[in-house]
Formats: structure tokens, sequence, C-alpha cells
């Protein structure tokens, strides 16, 4: 009998929903393994045991070691992982899905690959943005594009004024995050984890991060749809209000400073049940309702039908009334066909 080391691979029936986890875990340099089902960290501090089901985000940060049985336990368990190092997002991965369905992934490729059906998403998308603060039902996409820039500029002059911080736009180098003013950087900050968290919830909804609406032709464009949605609730005012504390004590940003905005995005995610959010928003923009698509069953794609029952063996079509000792078997064994061929031969 072949030895089993730790917990077993567990049901997905006996995870925790993604909605009712924990939002992510930062760690750097630190070793990481397993104990049984618990992700064991160890560092200069000590040992810590988290327990892996209850993990939606695992951020990697510099000097972090991995180990293979720790990967397995996060894979079987749905738990994501973003690779982050010193600049941003180096690598990401994530588990298997949380919902053994496809019905959420059908009907995205469905809604991608349909112009008609594209755009009414990406109008559903641009309306949740504005709420019901402006009415956009007849604005092209053009107008909606250019209205939700309008938009956005709009809220980051807000929070520069909120919080005496300059702003001189959204300015960034993915590859020297040290060039950016303190704003610039908590914003970078705060938006990894927010699409870290978007692309776990796309993952075990088991849906495509791939196939976007608003942003298209990028492994991670419809984490970036999802994350947008978001923004001017969760990173942009808590970018400007760190900021504005750095500022206020005279210091330059630091990796204390990007733990600190890391924190404060975690606390705010927390507080309003963005998990639940994302799920919910996610089922309405793509199933039009806050469906129930957990623990469906399998089925036969069939082009008259749509869908048959899996697991049974089917007859040939049009003779499904017929007995086995009426059918004739003959007709389809590899010998007599043989046979016959000989003496047709002969």
């Amino acid at each position: 009998m072949a030895d089993n080391y730790g917990m077993i691979k567990p049901e997905l029936e006996l995870l925790p929903q993604i909605k009712d986890r924990m939002t992510f875990i930062y760690l750097e340099r630190c070793r990481i393994s397993r104990n049984d089902s618990a992700i064991k960290v160890i560092d200069d501090t000590g040992i810590v045991h988290i327990p892996a089901a209850y993990i939606t985000v695992l951020l990697l940060g510099p000097g972090t070691d991995i180990s293979h049985r720790a990967i397995e336990l996060i894979g079987d368990s749905g738990v994501s992982i973003v690779w982050i190092g010193e600049h941003g997002v180096r690598y990401y991965a994530h588990g298997r899905a949380l919902n053994a369905h496809t019905r959420l992934l059908v009907k995205q490729a469905e809604l991608v690959s349909n112009t008609r059906k594209h755009l009414a998403v990406v109008r559903k998308m641009y309306m949740m943005r504005f709420g019901d603060s402006e009415d956009i039902s007849r604005l092209s996409l053009q107008q909606l594009r250019g209205r939700e820039g309008s938009r956005m500029r709009m809220e980051y002059r807000k929070y520069s004024k909120k919080y005496g911080v300059p702003w001189s736009g959204r300015n960034y180098d993915p590859n020297d995050f040290q060039a950016g003013d303190p704003v610039n950087q908590a914003l970078s900050t705060g938006n990894v984890c927010l699409y870290g968290l978007a692309h776990a919830v796309i993952s075990a909804l088991g849906c495509s991060a791939g196939l976007g609406f608003i942003h298209v032709g990028h492994e991670w464009s419809f984490a970036y749809d999802v994350a947008d949605l978001y923004k001017t609730e969760t990173t942009i005012p808590i970018a400007f209000e760190m900021a504005a504390e750095l500022q206020k004590d005279g210091k330059k940003p630091s990796s204390e400073f990007a733990g600190k905005v890391r924190r404060r995005v975690r606390d705010k995610i927390v507080d309003i049940h963005l998990l639940e959010k994302m799920v919910s928003d996610i089922k309405y923009l793509l199933l039009d309702e806050d469906a129930n698509t957990e623990n469906e069953s399998v089925y036969l794609w069939d082009n008259l039908k749509g869908v048959v029952a899996n697991g049974i063996q089917y007859r040939e079509y049009g003779k499904e009334n017929e007995s086995d000792d009426e059918f004739d078997f003959a007709e389809y064994d590899d010998d007599a066909e043989d046979s016959d061929d000989s003496n047709n031969d002969e």
C-alpha cells in the first residue's frame, strides 16, 4: 500500500467557499513547507502554521523558498499564489477551481465571442462603476470610455485635495518601482493585492482570467476588469492616505511602507466584505443573477438537446428501445467483418 504523507486531497465539498476565506497573506524572507493540512512558515522569528484551506491568495515576496509539498497542498486547497518580487508581479499560479462545473466558463466564452453580448457586459461593468450618479444607458462605448477617464481623474484630484498630497498623474515604471512618488508606489502595491484577489476569485469560480471584456489580449484581462470595479473604494483612497502619513513624517517610501499599504488594503477588503461582493458581481455579470453554481453534475454535450446525462451507455440513435437480446452485436464484431471480407475475396 502506498504511503500517504500528510492529509489526503480534500473533496471540493469539504473546502470553504471562496467568499468564506481570508483575503491574502504576504510572506517574504522565509522558508515555506507543509505540516499536514497547514502551511508551515519558518523565518528568523520562529515558526507559524497557517490553515491552507482558509487562504484565498498567498503573496510571496523576495527571499521566499517554498517546498514541493507546500505547493501540492496549496493547489489542492484552491489557493492562488502571486510571486511579486521587488517590483510587482513576476509570476502567478492558482490552485484547482473550487467550482467543479464549467457553467460560468462556458457562459463567459459565449459572452466574450459575441459582439452584442460582449458590449452588454461592458455596459454593465461601467454602470456598476458609475452607480446611480449618472445615466449612461444611451452612451456609445467610446463615450463610456471617455466618461470613465473623466471620472477617474476626478477621483484622483478629490483624494489629492483631501489629503494634501500632490498628484501629477498615474506614473510608474514596472522595471523601477522606486522611481515612482509615494502615492504611485502605494497605488502599485495596493493594486497588486487587488489583482491577486480578483484573479483568485475568478479561478475559484472556474472562470478564465484571460477572457476579459473591457481589457482584452492579456492573461489577466478579466482580473483587471473585476479589480477596476473596486479601486475607488479601496486602493485609491488608501494610497493617498498612506502617502499623506509618510509626507507628514518626512520619510521616504521603504519596504515597511509597502507592508503598511498591504495591511491597510487587507483591512479594507475585510471591512467591505469584498470577497463576497466579487463572487456575487462576477455571477451577475456572466449570468445576470447571483446563482448557485456549486456541486452541479457533469453532462454530455448533445447538438439536439443541449446536454444529456453522463454515465450511461447509450445505444445507436433511433434504437433506444431495443433490448440487448434484440441488438445485433455481430454488426460491430471485427472478426465477423474480417470473415465476410475473406469470403468476398474468394
